[in-house]
């Protein structure tokens, strides 16, 4: 199962304020742990969203909005991806992470057996993983 470990925004992260070296290196060592037991497939951080945009849909209309956006706590400043046995294993991980204030929402991914055949064919779903396994047979090696 993959689970994809959402880091909240704060203020700090929003204004642009990057994590003291302390946390850095914390983060890093964590990063470390998960690669060498075999369940990260991905970590990144987040630019402030002052950076980034948003697209409404509405029909077939798109409206694009400049960021930054209201809330800091609704948008996310990073995240890892993991590929673990099960949600209590992926909030034990999430769990070890360094951090003294702030929050992580778990998520789980979809995968193309998590839907029925009616909504995804079977030869559908097969070309869909096996894209999957390809993009994984090109990742960059950690």
């Amino acid at each position: 199962m993959r689970f994809m470990l959402h880091v909240r925004a704060d203020r700090d992260t929003e204004a642009g304020v990057p994590p003291g070296r302390e946390l850095v290196a914390a983060m890093g060592k964590f990063n470390e742990e998960m690669i060498k037991a075999g369940v990260l497939l991905a970590a990144d951080g987040l630019q402030p969203s002052a950076k980034g945009a948003r697209i409404l849909f509405a029909g077939r209309e798109r409206n694009v909005i400049d960021g930054p956006f209201a809330d800091p706590q609704e948008l996310i400043a990073g995240f890892w991806m993991i590929q673990v046995n099960s949600k209590e294993e992926a909030i034990a991980w999430a769990k070890r992470v360094s951090f003294e204030g702030g929050a992580i929402d778990i998520r789980q991914v979809f995968e193309p057996s998590d839907f029925p055949p009616e909504i995804l064919p079977v030869e559908e779903a097969a070309r869909e993983q096996a894209w999957r396994e390809q993009q994984n047979r090109n990742a960059p090696a950690g």
